[in-house]
């Protein structure tokens, strides 16, 4: 990582508005916008992990900046990325996932094209204005937050070029089944990274939760599930402390064993131990509470997948476009702990089953889900643009 102590363009700059003339084609300079930063100085989520990752690869391949809000501002370089920290931004209705800041929009000149990770939120509505108004290109991805917005009193569908879905079920929800201005991109993992064990592993772990202990993922079911001789490690950071708390009642004396802010290499490693990732999330928690996009993709089941391990999901949202049923995993019914513990323990007692579908799992996810094909689908929807 290396620090710069660049400064923003200025607004007199004749780039700060229009366009900048000549660029080549094949390398435009594409600015990814996320709301807050992936990783311990940010927060550690699929979201914010997806656009991460997505500008990270890009950058590989053409000039790319990652662009985001913190507390203090900076400006570095992650290998070939160049990722721009805003700080004093304004959250909107104090709300830290909905920030804007007039720096941010000045940044934006420095781009061709620009990627916002977010749609539901002011700083994307801006984005997608300004491009328009001075002739660039803007693209949005939904990934699941967001807070007030423009978006809450007119559509703002058409602000942006392109939307780029990250599964079928998003493309569907939001109304875009038929829209030829709607993609679906998905979204990868790193496979060099969360891989199998160079030699085997020993597979002492029934399941592995790994996400937000929130009611909407459905954990309490998980808990319901294991049951001995099972077991289960259950990853994520508390978000909710009444959730939490029904967690720890619902453990008891299980070998359920709870862990927190764990790093990558901590996850893998109890993703190689485990006979299954489970992510049992739920349209309706045991609260009452409904929520029709629980899950966009399910980022914890592919990187489980991608290490070799079969996964476990309920039939919830895009969920099963991830898991093949009876190949790489199970789908199974949600708020369905009977039928959960039924799989994760065929599983435990079918060793050579977890190889087998641990296999077929890296393989379906190298076909489907690794980030060069991401990028290489994002460039050509940018091109077609």
């Amino acid at each position: 990582m290396t620090h710069d102590s660049s400064t923003s363009i200025s607004p007199s700059s004749p780039t700060w508005f229009h366009r900048r003339s000549i660029r080549q084609e094949q390398s435009p300079h594409v600015l990814h916008v996320v709301p807050t930063l992936f990783g311990p100085s940010g927060i550690v989520g699929g979201a914010e992990r997806y656009a991460y990752e997505l500008a990270r690869h890009m950058a590989r391949v053409t000039p790319t900046t990652l662009l985001t809000f913190g507390s203090q501002r900076d400006l570095y370089y992650e290998q070939s990325l160049r990722v721009v920290i805003v700080d004093q931004a304004w959250h909107i209705r104090g709300n830290r996932h909905n920030p804007f800041a007039l720096e941010a929009v000045r940044r934006l000149a420095e781009a061709d094209i620009v990627h916002c990770h977010q749609r539901y939120i002011v700083m994307s509505s801006i984005a997608a204005l300004f491009c328009r108004l001075s002739g660039r290109k803007v693209v949005v991805t939904d990934l699941g937050g967001g807070g007030w917005d423009f978006s809450s009193y007119i559509s703002t569908d058409r602000w942006f070029h392109a939307h780029l879905h990250i599964s079928q079920y998003s493309r569907r929800h939001t109304g875009h089944a038929d829209k030829p201005f709607a993609h679906v991109i998905y979204g990868g993992v790193d496979t060099d990274r969360f891989c199998p064990a160079a030699e085997p592993t020993p597979r002492n772990l029934s399941a592995v939760f790994v996400g937000r202990l929130l009611a909407h993922k459905g954990i309490n079911y998980l808990m319901d599930a294991i049951i001995p001789p099972l077991s289960a490690e259950i990853i994520g950071q508390k978000m909710d402390n009444r959730y939490y708390q029904e967690l720890l009642n619902r453990i008891g004396n299980k070998s359920v064993r709870l862990r927190h802010d764990c790093q990558d290499r901590d996850i893998i490693d109890a993703y190689r131990r485990a006979n299954c990732v489970v992510l049992p999330s739920v349209y309706e928690d045991m609260y009452g509470n409904r929520s029709e996009v629980p899950e966009l993709l399910g980022q914890t089941l592919i990187e489980g997948m991608a290490c070799g391990t079969p996964a476990i999901c309920s039939a919830v949202a895009s969920m099963p476009e991830v898991v093949r049923h009876g190949e790489t995993g199970f789908v199974v019914p949600p708020n369905d702990p009977h039928t959960l513990r039924e799989r994760i323990a065929w599983l435990a007692a079918h060793p050579e089953h977890v190889e087998q579908m641990g296999r077929a799992a890296r393989a379906w996810v190298l076909e489907r889900f690794v980030w060069s094909k991401v990028v290489e689908h994002c460039l050509s929807i940018y091109r077609s643009l």
